[in-house]
């Protein structure tokens, strides 16, 4: 049972309305309750939104956040520290972004955030500011047990954040608090109503963290310059042109401009792989098409948060899929094999999440390969 008396805790201030009840129940609670903004992105000096550097709230969504937040902390009545984290999310989220592009996979840099900026950096300057823990607004509990930290799935089960967490070792979340875990996101919006915050009917973000909703193809051309190719079927016919092979992922359906083929069997088409030598997107046709499927993965860069404890395990392949049980077995070079049956679109470069029955997450890794009866898939 924590002490509360005379703790202090920093909490992220996002300018988000879960970060904001967060706060207020951390207070209630009988903490001494500091909030902590951080910049993670400079739009200007990255050179990713061109205009005034003095009016950018209508631009810039992260301006509008830290205005939001600054109201929090004043109907709350705390302070507010804003702390720039522009060179660390550079050097340790976005960096890695990009290579993962330019390798032809699929990033997640929210995981990575977490992993070296929200549970790192931000928690090394909270506890320069005296804190003696720290809190976000996630959607995950943690259980210490026997002096051990555990971390499981939040209570909503449709707004769950524990998958952004896995690749966070598990000494960072030693003293993390997360307020609003054992809450649905319906209850957190009716806190935040009744103590009339500027957040309560605020919309969630579903854009990367550090652009917001903005454009995202337009986005990373300022970064990786798109290089056409051709779009070819899986017998080698030429079908179109694709607008750099980054811009799409396995199994997508929407946006890859094929359609109107009229001397082809009328099904939907979908990314089945990438050829980076030819620069080549790969489609083939229907939903259940085989090459859409696998039964097994590489995964590197292993996290376990504790010991797998559990023979009955289970992994998400992406956020909000559902748990698929799986078999584990641990290789050498911090990777592991993961045996399964028949998923969908298991995709390099995502983020492999590993549970329990109960809900623990273990830690997670990324997928690097990914085979289907013994072969490797071309993606």
């Amino acid at each position: 049972m924590i002490d509360k008396k005379n703790k202090k805790v920093i909490i992220g201030l996002s300018g988000g309305v879960d970060s904001s009840v967060a706060a207020k129940i951390l207070i209630d609670e009988g903490y001494e309750v500091e909030g902590m903004f951080m910049r993670n992105w400079d739009s200007f000096l990255n050179n990713d939104i061109k205009g005034n550097p003095n009016d950018i709230t209508d631009i810039c969504p992260q301006e509008k956040d830290y205005n939001d937040a600054v109201e929090v902390a004043k109907a709350l009545n705390i302070k507010l520290h804003r702390i720039d984290f522009v060179k660390e999310y550079w050097d340790y989220v976005f960096t890695y972004f990009l290579d993962e592009y330019k390798k032809g996979r699929t990033p997640n840099p929210d995981v990575m955030c977490n992993r070296y900026i929200k549970f790192d950096f931000f928690k090394k300057k909270a506890m320069e500011l005296g804190a003696d823990y720290i809190a976000m607004g996630h959607f995950a509990r943690i259980k210490v047990i026997d002096g051990i930290t555990h971390l499981y799935k939040g209570k909503d089960s449709n707004k769950d954040q524990s998958y952004f967490l896995a690749m966070t070792q598990r000494e960072k979340l030693d003293n993390a608090l997360f307020p609003v875990g054992n809450m649905t996101k319906s209850e957190v919006r009716e806190i935040a109503k009744s103590l009339n915050l500027v957040t309560a009917n605020k919309k969630d973000s579903t854009g990367i963290c550090f652009i917001g909703e903005r454009h995202f193809n337009e986005f990373l051309s300022n970064y990786l310059p798109a290089k056409e190719g051709k779009i070819v079927s899986l017998d080698g016919k030429i079908l179109g042109k694709h607008y750099g092979l980054m811009n799409y992922t396995i199994g997508q359906r929407k946006g890859i401009g094929i359609g109107g083929l009229n001397d082809l069997e009328k099904l939907p088409w979908f990314v089945v792989g990438k050829d980076l030598e030819k620069n080549e997107l790969i489609v083939g046709q229907g939903a259940d098409n085989e090459l859409l499927f696998s039964d097994e993965c590489i995964i590197e860069d292993l996290n376990l948060i504790n010991p797998l404890k559990s023979t009955n395990l289970y992994a998400k392949f992406r956020y909000r899929q559902i748990d698929n049980p799986i078999n584990i077995e641990l290789l050498e070079n911090n990777e592991a094999r993961i045996t399964y049956n028949h998923i969908k679109s298991v995709t390099p470069g995502q983020i492999l999440v590993l549970y329990d029955e109960d809900g623990e997450c273990f830690g997670g890794g990324i997928i690097k390969e990914v085979f289907y009866k013994g072969e490797k898939r071309k993606y």
